[in-house]
């Protein structure tokens, strides 16, 4: 009788969440089952080095400190539009995602394949909103389990963001004084 019941209840559940795509998507194709395999996926992660950090006796802070906010936030953001958009980095998003021209100084238009899986990884890796969840997670990580390294690292990805700034800023500014 267990295996029976188990198999019936596994079937309705099955079925249940197949209702629930098709009234979820509204005719649209969403990638559901991806996107419950990210969070899982996130959510491994996310313990793994979590379990390290505890494992390891590293001591989590009362609070953060604002400087470790300010520093984690810009390289958050470098990192994650350097992982998601730029030339330099398109062979890792290759195999999950399709070239679709240039976009902006250095960066790259990029659409996720359709082909099951690699559509939810797709949308991942072009997306810097989505990787940044990913990027923060991991420096958060690297900031607890090896801080001197990583504040390095974040120093230079901050900088970076700074300079990209200044960049874009200057040449914004050549275009409005006609040079």
């Amino acid at each position: 009788m267990g295996a029976a019941s188990d198999g019936r209840i596994a079937e309705r559940l099955r079925r249940r969440l197949q209702r629930t795509e098709r009234t979820y998507s509204a005719g649209e194709d969403r990638p559901l089952r991806g996107y419950a395999a990210a969070m899982t996926a996130f959510g491994v992660y996310t313990a793994g080095w979590a379990a390290v950090v505890k494992l390891r006796g590293r001591p989590l802070p009362d609070r953060p400190m604002p400087w470790d906010v300010a520093l984690t936030a810009g390289a958050t953001f470098r990192l994650s539009r350097l992982l998601s958009k730029a030339s330099v980095t398109s062979p890792l998003r290759a195999p999950f995602t399709m070239f679709q021209g240039p976009q902006g100084p250095a960066e790259l238009h990029e659409e996720a394949r359709s082909e099951g899986a690699k559509e939810t990884v797709g949308e991942l890796l072009t997306c810097p909103f989505r990787m940044s969840v990913w990027v923060a997670s991991t420096l958060t990580a690297g900031q607890l389990l090896w801080p001197r390294a990583t504040r390095t690292s974040m120093g230079a990805l901050t900088a970076l963001a700074g300079a990209d700034a200044l960049q874009l800023t200057y040449s914004a500014l050549e275009k409005t004084t006609g040079e």
